[in-house]
């Protein structure tokens, strides 16, 4: 029998009408179709895409052990490696029964993306394909209404979950600067963008394309700390020139 092929399908930012033509496709002719969502939360993935689930689809919830780091880092890491071997046995169980599986993520598949761990697992033995999508990164800049690099700036991508010295650091000095994974994180990155000297040009960006996005200067966003699908962008300069 032939085994059936692992799809990691981009279904964009929040916005179901930015999912591409391609992701609509696959979803339409793949029987199964998996995603990832924590504990006693909804898959935004999930809510994407209801308008094309149908009630002949099986759906394969990967549920998170854990959503943020405990105590020990390697227990956590520890959790996640079993569970990405666990989420990758159960849609290898369906492959070798023909069935091709549609793997869903939020944004691009590739970037920052869950699918790319049972990618890593599966495509040594399994016919598999990305389906990229459109990133949140691209989508606070179009929620901006500001360029994210004009001219021969350089764009930097960072992690909120960096010590705020070494983000203070890179923020300093590059051009134009968005930093993921902000959240809890949020003191912590305004801590560092304040010691970069770049508040005055930094913005919050909450939910973007999503039912209640919020669009605020970083220097106002006064929470404790953030929702999962927030971020930090400080916009090209050049681009205002």
């Amino acid at each position: 029998m032939t085994t059936g092929c692992c799809y990691g399908v981009g279904v964009g930012p929040g916005d179901p009408e930015l999912m591409t033509l391609k992701a609509a496709r696959v979803l339409a002719e793949c029987p199964v179709i998996a995603y990832f969502q924590a504990t006693k939360r909804t898959s935004n993935a999930r809510r994407i895409i209801d308008e094309h689930v149908r009630a002949d689809h099986v759906e394969m919830p990967l549920v998170y052990p854990v959503t943020t780091e405990p105590v020990a880092p390697s227990l956590y890491e520890t959790l996640l490696v079993d569970f990405y071997d666990e989420s990758a046995k159960r849609i290898a169980e369906f492959l070798d029964a023909g069935l091709d599986v549609a793997v869903l993520c939020e944004g691009d598949p590739f970037f920052f993306g869950s699918y790319m761990y049972v990618h890593h697992r599966l495509s040594d033995r399994y016919a598999t394909e990305v389906v990229p999508g459109v990133s949140s990164l691209v989508a606070c800049a179009a929620v901006l209404g500001t360029p994210l690099a004009a001219r021969d700036e350089v764009l930097t991508v960072l992690s909120g979950v960096l010590p705020v010295d070494v983000l203070a650091e890179r923020i300093a000095s590059a051009d134009t600067v968005v930093v993921l994974k902000v959240g809890r994180n949020l003191g912590r990155v305004r801590d560092a963008v304040g010691r970069a000297g770049r508040t005055d040009d930094a913005f919050y960006v909450e939910r973007a394309t999503m039912a209640g996005e919020r669009v605020l200067p970083l220097a106002d966003a006064d929470l404790a700390d953030a929702p999962y699908f927030s971020m930090v962008v400080i916009p090209s300069v050049a681009a205002a020139r």
